[in-house]
């Protein structure tokens, strides 16, 4: 059928369920049949009564992301389990979305994340030396979690907040991102009818919002005593910046921008961390590279912002690591108005799912997909690659504005943890990601550190 006088062809059903089904253990598995037998092209997911587009190829990125952004929103079914938690900020869409943006756009430049490296340097340090006991197992997620959110945490509320509400935080997002992973891969069931982790969900946001709101209205008091006072953490500048909007209202807004700004950046880095310790373990000759880097570079100090320039090899790891395990692996929008993508006619109000973790496999645009080789970044082999070819954190108006935060912490939690320690693991079989909003591993994953120079 023809739009505005484009040939176009109906997309190719894909029997999904049936596929799911086959890899209920291991759901991403689905995806990545899907992907592999579209080719690029954009296929319909048939499952049942819910049958989305698949889009993989970085044109079709390019397009919905970029060249016609404002037709595909974060609206649908896909969004509405994740609402309470999310909010009407910075991760939606249309005006509230472009009034957060606007507002948030200063607390995440490079030159504003510069600013609290050092800070956000000690603070994991730290972490590092109260969360890990040289030669008992540790929890890689809980661990890692250990470390990264108290970070984020600190930075966003300052000193202000309390041990005690850093530890309700951490497992309230924790399930608050993973509890609704089932109603994700059904979005087609009403919201009224009972799904697994509804009930985990509530109790998180509730949580959640029992430390949020109270540190908010703190910060306003702060700002009336002190009006001349300026204050580096994220609450009091979105206070500040939101000071025209009193009341229950004001406070939303900045609850909504504060709670998904810190899940996101916490989510990612804490989920891409996770991946870097059996993927140092399953490739040996990598890890004796960067394990060399880092005690060329940093010794036996604590690391800090002046090591990381060099080292290099750290951080194509890191990029590496994004490529193979980016944690936002699924991105759902919403057709506002029909389109053609690829030839491809898509009707208004269709879902379309844009996936990094299936652009980042294609043959197509990666020699050995599958292969970890952080030699990928290496200076100069970037050129000429489809600049929609690798995109972990997102494209377009609506890309990640935690991505400085995440590329100055993630090098110096590994950095820090093999400054002093060797990890060890003991991998019966290869890890594979578990159902959830983000691109978890295994839960009960464990590691062995030992320290720097043992056995």
């Amino acid at each position: 059928m023809p739009i505005g006088g484009i040939s176009t062809r109906k997309a190719t059903n894909v029997p999904f369920l049936a596929s799911l089904t086959r890899n209920a253990r291991t759901p991403i598995d689905a995806f990545t049949e899907a992907s592999e037998r579209a080719g690029g092209e954009l296929v319909r997911l048939n499952m049942g009564p819910f049958r989305p587009y698949l889009v993989t190829h970085p044109d079709h990125v390019q397009h919905v992301l970029i060249q016609n952004q404002p037709n595909f929103v974060r609206e649908g079914m896909f969004w509405k389990p994740l609402a309470p938690l999310l909010g009407e900020g910075i991760l939606s869409d249309g005006e509230t979305w472009a009034e957060s943006r606007r507002i948030l756009q200063p607390l995440f430049t490079a030159r504003y994340v510069n600013s609290l490296a050092e800070q956000m340097a000690v603070i994991i340090n730290e972490l590092i030396e109260e969360t890990i006991t040289p030669g008992r197992p540790f929890d890689i997620a809980k661990g890692i979690s250990a470390i990264v959110h108290p970070t984020i945490v600190r930075l966003f509320f300052g000193s202000k907040i309390s041990v005690a509400d850093i530890q309700r935080l951490v497992p309230a997002y924790d399930v608050a991102v993973t509890a609704k992973a089932v109603r994700l891969l059904m979005p087609f069931v009403p919201q009224g009818v009972p799904m697994p982790g509804d009930r985990a969900f509530r109790r998180a946001i509730k949580t959640i919002d029992g430390v949020v709101y109270p540190r908010i209205r703190e910060a306003r008091a702060r700002a009336l005593e002190s009006p001349g006072e300026e204050s580096t953490d994220v609450v009091s500048r979105l206070v500040k910046a939101r000071q025209d909007v009193a009341g229950e209202e004001g406070d939303r807004r900045i609850r909504d921008d504060l709670v998904a700004m810190h899940g996101a950046s916490t989510e990612t880095s804490a989920t891409a961390l996770t991946w870097a310790w059996p993927v140092l373990d399953a490739h040996a000759d990598m890890a004796a590279k960067v394990y060399e880097e880092i005690d060329r570079v940093v010794g036996g100090d604590p690391v800090s912002t002046a090591h990381l320039p060099h080292m290099p090899y750290l951080r194509m790891f890191v990029n590496e690591l994004l490529r193979l395990y980016p944690p936002g692996w699924i991105l759902p929008r919403m057709a506002v108005a029909a389109d053609v993508i690829g030839g491809v006619a898509i009707e208004a109000g269709s879902t379309v799912l844009l996936s990094p973790y299936l652009t980042h496999r294609m043959a197509e645009f990666w020699d050995s997909p599958s292969v970890f080789d952080p030699d990928r970044f290496a200076p100069g082999r970037e050129a000429g690659r489809h600049r929609y070819a690798y995109w972990p954190f997102g494209a377009g108006p609506h890309v990640c504005l935690g991505q400085h935060l995440f590329l100055m912490e993630a090098p110096l939690v590994i950095a820090g943890i093999l400054r002093k320690y060797r990890p060890v693991m003991r991998l019966d079989r290869p890890v594979t990601p578990r159902l959830a909003s983000s691109l978890r591993p295994p839960s009960g994953l464990t590691m062995t550190l030992v320290p720097r120079g043992r056995s």
